[in-house]
């Protein structure tokens, strides 16, 4: 806003999980099965479950009429969470769980009811969910303001399970076309409307038109564009979905290339209904000739107590390379700290036969826990029978209310079974989630088959004790209601082989969003090593403090209450006459239940690969799904065969990171040492004080109003998002992300197989007459190590490049030696041999070459545009003679 005479300046700050399958089908072009989750700590309010079903069956004939009548939605299931009130007519949860969840309904942390997808792969990929908040689904002035839930609903689901991006750009809302006139972001081009800015006197305000920025070349600051409501426009669901006449998505003859969005930039400059028909849900759905549709349908689902049982191997095989002992140790941390309070635990063991160790026990205090605890197994002997196991567990389950539905298992075992399918469809048929859990080299490979029957975690230990793998993978497997208040977060977790008279070392930090449930546990191989913890304050604790279990080789201490903020020191020395492993494990609980506590999770972009397929890897940082940026992010993947990789990840929007700032971190994986399973694990770590949590990214447009008839019509203004002091200090997490597995990785040394990955934040702009590109460098194999060599090409179409990448002029770049990956690159020339004047257009892209030859895929393409602005009857400010150069398409600039 601007006031007459005074210049008045305000800044807004635009600051801004395995990849599990959705449970979602497509059966004759119908969707199944939407999975619509309620958060825990929404209080209840079955206003929320009418609206939800208003909304779907909305968006069911809106996706209908904007697919050109390819798909609609036939049925969806909203979870209840167990804190409301129980009734007769709600089912219960199979499989379904609030963290496989396609729509999360949940209080935003940071104030905001702006709907938003997450998305995490790049063109064309699946997302992970989409957030809508109680207040976006109960109120309904907000419905001017983003557009009618159902057909918001269509927008988010195109994110989701298309992988299409925004057609507008909050940070660029305006640029220049190559007709040197300037536009509004948007797709179609040919979506009028008029760019007004308010201008007050007093508490009075009137729009006027915008006046251009005499430094940038686009409308001043506080300008907005206002579309017209045109019956003869119909596109685009990704730009203007309020607006009454759009029922369609830009296709290949609406498509505006030219505006500087995400999708142009990560889908080259391809419409999204090109993208949209490209994937598996269109390739295999025909248009509907019959378009009436019946009304979407309903579950309503709820939770029960969780279930949980052990079921546990102690064949012959696990007396070997010290696996009982760790096993004890493990499932002791898991019923100790581990499972959430009310939880119904069981433990079974298996070998040749299974035997029940414990029916199912309530956790309502520390005394069911030690009952729990001294029923592990402790011995190995026998053969392996994995049927016999799960049927005994699955039998466990069914006696608290005589359902399996929605109960789990944990199931480890380290050997194989030539029978493991025989209980498929039992496993099948029993609802239950069976989470599993390979340790060593020789672990059946049929177990992924059953967790993923059962939507389970997919998890795995090696041998190597240093890895710690056994008890993080314990440590992983939470319930899935979406409580994350009662949830165990994990801190710390190291484990590294000390010699004799040595110490291991270090730092954990309790942050301010955990400390309840704090327990220290410190592991070995054959002494108890000598301990000191000293918190904070500088209270010391010591071994006498440590509650030590000679069987399961650890010790632990619980403090009592709340933690002391701040670095908690230990020092753990092995007092043994041969060196050992020592190990230490830190988790903690929210600490206060209106806060959530800071959550790190991670999971591949897929469950297998064939070499030579690059993988990447994911890992989000949130706090209350809030996105927390600035992290140092490291992923360790232990190979079956081979010592642990260490993987920096990366938010810069480059290589495998597709937008920049959002809280997810990624990198491609290429360093395959053999074939089998591979575990990850994640260590986030802030210990600067500049991670922050923040709004997420890709919010649902708002549209300050639209013109019909001639006549400027004003939404009620944008709600406001105050983002206060987010800064979040030193902390610390690690996380485990499961199993994953490879096959044809060739023995002996790699061939180099892998290219440079793509560079996506290719900018470009005048500098006087030199022209100025910047780019995030790429690597040798994707994302990794040191391309040898750039190829840039030019052109004044950016259709050239786009279509073919050698027909562009060749620019000499070899002046330039790339970079480390990661690391920004600039280079700079004088375009020769063109002439160059005011509204001159040179567009960009860029190909990288490593050591072989093997060349990147063209990178995005980038403009810069010279422009020299000529004084207008509405004020436009200019210099005359002075030449004003602006970027008119620079990834640079929007790339975020």
């Amino acid at each position: 806003m601007k006031k007459v005479g005074i210049l008045v300046l305000i800044s807004i700050l635009h600051v801004i999980h395995s990849s599990r399958d959705t449970l979602v089908k497509l059966t004759n072009n119908g969707y199944e099965d939407i999975i619509i989750a309620i958060n825990p700590k929404i209080p209840e309010n079955k206003m929320i479950i009418e609206n939800i079903k208003k909304m779907v069956k909305e968006a069911s004939s809106y996706m209908l009429q904007a697919t050109e009548n390819r798909v609609f939605i036939r049925s969806a299931k909203i979870l209840l969470p167990n804190t409301w009130a129980s009734n007769s007519t709600y089912g219960r949860p199979k499989t379904e769980s609030y963290d496989k969840a396609d729509i999360i309904i949940a209080d935003p942390f940071i104030s905001g009811d702006f709907p938003y997808t997450l998305q995490y792969g790049g063109c064309g990929e699946r997302g992970k969910y989409i957030h809508l908040t109680p207040n976006f689904i109960l109120n309904d002035k907000l419905l001017p303001i983003y557009g009618p839930r159902g057909r918001v609903f269509v927008h988010e689901w195109a994110h989701l399970r298309w992988g299409v991006f925004d057609e507008y750009n909050e940070d660029i809302p305006f640029y220049i076309s190559k007709q040197g006139n300037v536009e509004a972001t948007r797709c179609p081009l040919n979506l009028g409307g008029v760019n007004k800015v308010d201008v007050c006197l007093g508490t009075k305000c009137e729009k006027a038109d915008c006046e251009i920025d005499p430094l940038t070349g686009v409308f001043e600051d506080e300008c907005a564009f206002y579309p017209n409501v045109d019956r003869d426009v119909h596109e685009s669901v990704m730009y203007g979905q309020a607006l009454d006449p759009v029922h369609a998505f830009c296709n290949e003859q609406s498509h505006n290339k030219e505006a500087p969005n995400q999708h142009n930039r990560l889908c080259n400059q391809k419409s999204t209904w090109e993208i949209i028909m490209n994937s598996p849900d269109m390739k295999t759905s025909a248009p509907l000739t019959n378009t009436n549709i019946p009304d979407p349908t309903f579950d309503l689902l709820q939770y029960k107590d969780r279930v949980v049982t052990l079921v546990l191997d102690v064949s012959g095989s696990m007396g070997t390379n010290d696996r009982i002992s760790r096993l004890y140790q493990a499932s002791e941390v898991y019923i100790m700290q581990i499972v959430e309070s009310g939880s119904h635990v069981g433990i079974v063991v298996f070998s040749t036969d299974a035997i029940v160790k414990s029916e199912l026990v309530k956790i309502v205090d520390t005394f069911q826990r030690e009952q729990l605890k001294q029923l592990l197994p402790k011995g190995a002997t026998g053969g392996t029978n994995i049927c016999a196991g799960v049927r005994k567990g699955l039998e466990v389950n069914k006696k608290l209310d005589s359902s399996t539905y929605g109960t789990e298992i944990v199931l480890l075992t380290d050997g194989e079974d030539a029978n493991i399918v025989s209980c498929n469809d039992e496993v099948k048929a029993s609802g239950a989630i069976i989470h599993t859990i390979a340790l060593g080299t020789s672990a059946d490979k049929g177990l992924e088959g059953l967790a993923d029957i059962t939507g389970g975690l997919k998890l795995y230990a090696s041998d190597n004790v240093d890895a710690n793998g056994l008890i993080d993978s314990f440590s992983g497997i939470k319930s899935g209601s979406g409580d994350v208040i009662q949830q165990s977060v994990q801190i710390e977790s190291t484990a590294t082989t000390i010699q004799p008279s040595k110490c291991l070392t270090g730092k954990v930090t309790i942050d301010n969003t955990v400390g309840n449930d704090t327990f220290f546990l410190v592991t070995w191989i054959s002494i108890i090593p000598s301990i000191e913890i000293k918190d904070p304050k500088g209270k010391e604790y010591k071994n006498d403090q440590f509650a030590s279990d000679a069987i399961s080789k650890s010790a632990r201490l619980t403090i009592p209450g709340t933690a002391e903020k701040g670095d908690w020191e230990y020092n753990l020395c092995n007092s043994h006459s041969a060196e050992q492993v020592l190990g230490l494990t830190v988790n903690s609980r929210a600490a206060d239940s209106n806060v959530p506590p800071i959550i790190a999770e991670t999971y591949m972009n897929a469950d297998t690969s064939s070499f030579p397929s690059p993988m990447i890897v994911y890992a989000t940082v949130t706090q209350g799904l809030a996105p927390v940026l600035h992290a140092k992010v490291t992923a360790y993947i232990e190979p079956q065969n081979g010592n642990v990789i260490t993987l920096p990840l990366l938010d810069n929007g480059a290589g495998a990171d597709i937008i920049k700032n959002d809280g997810i971190y990624s990198r491609f994986f290429t360093a395959f040492n053999g074939n089998g399973r591979y575990n990850l694990k994640v260590r986030v770590e802030s210990h600067e004080k500049d991670s922050k949590a923040t709004i997420p990214k890709s919010r649902v447009l708002y549209l300050p109003g639209y013109v019909e008839n001639g006549v400027l019509v004003s939404n009620p203004p944008k709600p406001k998002i105050t983002i206060e002091d987010l800064n979040l200090g030193n902390f610390s997490r690690t996380a485990a992300g499961g199993a994953f597995v490879v096959s044809n990785v060739p023995s002996g040394p790699l061939p180099d197989v892998f290219k440079p990955s793509r560079i996506t934040d290719l900018g470009a702009e005048f500098q006087d007459q030199i022209v100025v590109l910047s780019w995030t460098a790429t690597g040798d194999d994707e994302d990794k190590g040191n391309a040898t060599s750039y190829d840039l090409r030019m052109s004044l179409n950016s259709t050239t490049l786009v279509d073919d990448f050698e027909k562009g002029t060749p620019v000499n770049i070899s002046s330039l030696a790339p970079s480390q990956s990661g690391l920004r690159e600039e280079f700079r020339f004088t375009p020769h041999n063109t002439t160059i004047k005011n509204g001159t257009i040179f567009y960009f892209a860029l190909v990288a070459i490593d050591k072989v030859d093997q060349k990147s895929e063209p990178s995005n393409v980038a403009r810069a545009a010279l422009f020299l602005p000529r004084s207008s009857a509405n004020g436009v400010l200019g210099t005359g003679n002075a030449l004003i150069l602006t970027l008119l398409m620079t990834i640079v600039a929007f790339h975020l």
